[in-house]
């Protein structure tokens, strides 16, 4: 048996129960997701009885507090089991990340009392989270939200529409930004509101180029009433909420990204040491070498970007810059690897009889969501010069 071709990841994992739950992922993934990953994306059917497995297997709580039934990992091996996940189908790598995303405020920012009410079936009891914050005229101006949450007693009542929602119309619970003040950033307020509330709707999924099989939709909320008990922090705080959530979701973005781009390495690998041409594998050939050494290298280097950023979060040190570089590194370096290892396929790369198509319609998205890499480059260029003073 030769060393070379594809190789399952060499992990640095801080302790022996993360290589023991490394193993486990990739058990489960041989098993459950990559037999039906190309047949259902092709069919464009979201896997909800395999999120329900996660659930149960504690997949879906790495990071939260093992009281309220999460497991207490650090942040750089959860990261490291997305990667798998998303190397094995983005849909599933993606839905975790978003997931995480949408239990994040109640985690972090909810009373004691929220906590323990919510969080054990938010975590393991099978349910599915979606993160509302993008509107149609809202994205990456994100204060600009005009989802209007009003206040009458012990009660709001939300009015507005949301985009580009993840789970939108599969979830079970919404975890919803909404205006509650005139101040641009600190008039906005979280709440978490279950799904089939009254008032609260989907359109129809979006017809996306990629990643067919997770839904994205818009929410729309016509007179929601949510109890006071379920907003999460102060009134008022919601946009720092949704800031510090969408900095540690953009190293679930940036796993993710690396997953796909290492998904499309080892099918070019495979690929370019069994293809002969010229009476040798294509795989001989320098020109084709040397793409493969810049598509591992770029691979290598984004792991190491996200695990660097990942590990200052897990320090409780500020990581805002780290984690925009490498969302900006990791998605840009995706797109690159993916189209050039449909390039190494060649026409077959081009079909759908292999996957290397799927991952370069799918890293696209990874450039876009969770901020655009437009964005990103705002915020690290903040983080070096300071505001625009224009």
């Amino acid at each position: 048996m030769t060393d070379h071709g594809p190789q399952p990841v060499e992990r640095e994992l801080p302790t022996e129960e993360a290589r023991d739950l490394i193993s486990l992922v990739r058990e489960l993934i041989e098993r459950e997701i990559k037999p039906r990953a190309a047949e259902e994306e092709a069919a464009g059917r979201f896997p909800r009885e395999l999120f329900t497995l996660l659930s149960e297997s504690g997949l879906l709580g790495l990071v939260q507090p093992e009281e309220f039934g999460g497991g207490d990992q650090p942040y750089e091996v959860y990261l490291q089991v997305l990667e798998e996940l998303a190397a094995a189908r983005l849909t599933v790598g993606l839905g975790v990340s978003v997931h995480t995303l949408a239990c994040h405020a109640l985690a972090r920012y909810g009373s004691k009392e929220q906590r323990a009410e919510h969080l054990p079936a938010m975590l393991g009891g099978g349910l599915l989270g979606a993160y509302c914050l993008s509107e149609p005229s809202s994205g990456s101006d994100a204060a600009a939200l005009t989802t209007r949450a009003t206040r009458d007693g012990d009660t709001w009542t939300i009015e507005g529409t949301k985009a580009w929602i993840t789970h939108g119309g599969i979830a079970d619970f919404y975890t919803v930004l909404a205006r509650t003040g005139p101040e641009r950033t600190r008039g906005i307020s979280a709440f978490l509101v279950p799904a089939g509330t009254p008032g609260l709707s989907a359109a129809a999924p979006e017809h996306k180029m990629g990643m067919a099989g997770s839904p994205t939709a818009q929410i729309h909320l016509d007179g929601v009433r949510v109890p006071d008990a379920r907003r999460i922090g102060e009134a008022g705080q919601g946009f720092a909420i949704a800031l510090s959530a969408l900095d540690a979701g953009r190293l679930g973005i940036a796993a993710c990204a690396v997953g796909v781009a290492q998904a499309a390495l080892d099918e070019a690998l495979a690929y370019t040491a069994q293809r002969r041409q010229f009476g040798r594998p294509i795989a001989d050939f320098q020109g084709l070498r040397f793409m493969l050494a810049d598509m591992a290298t770029q691979i290598e280097a984004g792991r190491a970007l996200y695990l660097a950023a990942a590990r200052l979060r897990d320090a409780g040190r500020p990581f805002s810059k780290q984690a925009a570089m490498a969302k900006l590194f990791c998605t840009d370096a995706a797109m690159r690897i993916t189209t050039d290892a449909v390039q190494l396929l060649g026409g077959y790369g081009y079909t759908v009889d292999f996957p290397v198509e799927r991952y370069m319609r799918e890293a696209k998205v990874l450039q876009i969501v969770e901020g655009t890499n437009q964005i990103q480059r705002v915020v690290i260029a903040r983080a070096l010069a300071g505001p625009e003073t224009g």
